[in-house]
């Protein structure tokens, strides 16, 4: 009996050993401070953070995989800005709740913190609306990729929407960052809001005398002959007004493209020029009649 309870007093001393090994190897550290007020920074703190970090980065991608697995891409992108903005938010809560499950006071830093935070908060406070306008974009779907907008009386098609800035390309093929709180404090002109269908116009004077039935005419082939002009909803001409030097006339079309538009209104000037010219009508430019009276001088007596 006395031989079969040595092996396991051996066993026992060793687990102590083992044990106490490594509970002074996850005790090792540093220490911060005195009494109440110390900080004890340790390799077990150093590992619980670690795996504590690795854990909530799991569960965030399964989560993220979770609520896109059924998305479009379009609204993909979207949520993983959101996300992203979530992300930062739990990592900081799960430092907190480390740091104050480990004995650290977090007030303390928190105090110590406040004046910074203040700081930081006044000067990134145009930042900080960039976000929430970037959230507001994303939840209500108020601008999307591939949207025609107008901004700052600049054309745009938006090709990327981030959580601080939104990126479009213009007609002259220039990207331009938008941050996202002008969308909120400011008008915008989305021109693909409801559909992707848009109406553009091309104003024209004649001269006083035209035909204004073989305008109309005129107007209507051309537009009926331009491939980009849809055939439904119909082009139609509209007697717009009586001006100082011509009848003034606008010629109605739709199109599927609004971020070309003006290459469209370019093409019709030129075919409306060609076929005024063939008809002999004549597009007016501003005159004015100045009529000069002459005074005739009082005779001196």
């Amino acid at each position: 009996m006395i031989q079969e309870e040595e092996p396991n007093k051996v066993i026992e001393i060793l687990e102590k050993d083992i044990w106490g090994a490594i509970k002074e190897f996850l005790n090792f550290g540093f220490h911060f401070g005195e009494g109440d007020k110390s900080i004890h920074i340790t390799v077990g703190l150093l590992l619980t953070f670690i795996l504590a970090f690795v854990f909530t980065q799991f569960v965030l991608k399964w989560l993220s995989r979770l609520f896109t697995r059924k998305m479009e891409q379009d609204d993909k992108l979207k949520f993983r800005s959101v996300f992203k903005f979530i992300k930062y938010v739990v990592y900081v809560a799960v430092v907190l709740i480390i740091m104050s499950g480990s004995g650290l006071d977090i007030t303390i830093l928190i105090t110590a913190s406040a004046a910074l935070f203040v700081g930081l908060g006044l000067a990134l406070q145009e930042i900080f609306q960039d976000v929430i306008g970037g959230i507001f974009i994303i939840v209500d779907k108020s601008l999307s990729v591939g949207d025609i907008i107008e901004v700052d009386d600049k054309i745009g098609k938006v090709f990327e929407i981030k959580l601080r800035t939104t990126r479009a390309i213009t007609r002259d093929d220039k990207v331009i960052i938008i941050p996202n709180h002008k969308f909120i404090r400011e008008t915008t002109y989305n021109y693909t809001q409801n559909h992707k269908t848009t109406r553009e116009q091309v104003n024209i004077g004649v001269a006083y005398g035209s035909d204004i039935a073989l305008v109309t005419k005129i107007l209507e082939e051309i537009a009926h002959s331009q491939k980009s002009v849809l055939r439904n909803p119909k082009p139609f001409v509209v007697f717009e007004d009586f001006g100082d030097s011509a009848l003034m006339f606008s010629l109605n079309f739709y199109i599927n493209d609004s971020f070309s538009g003006f290459k469209i209104k370019s093409d019709l000037r030129y075919k409306i020029d060609a076929k005024f010219r063939a008809h002999t009508i004549s597009i007016p430019f501003p005159q004015r009649d100045v009529h000069i009276y002459q005074n005739r001088g009082v005779d001196n007596e």
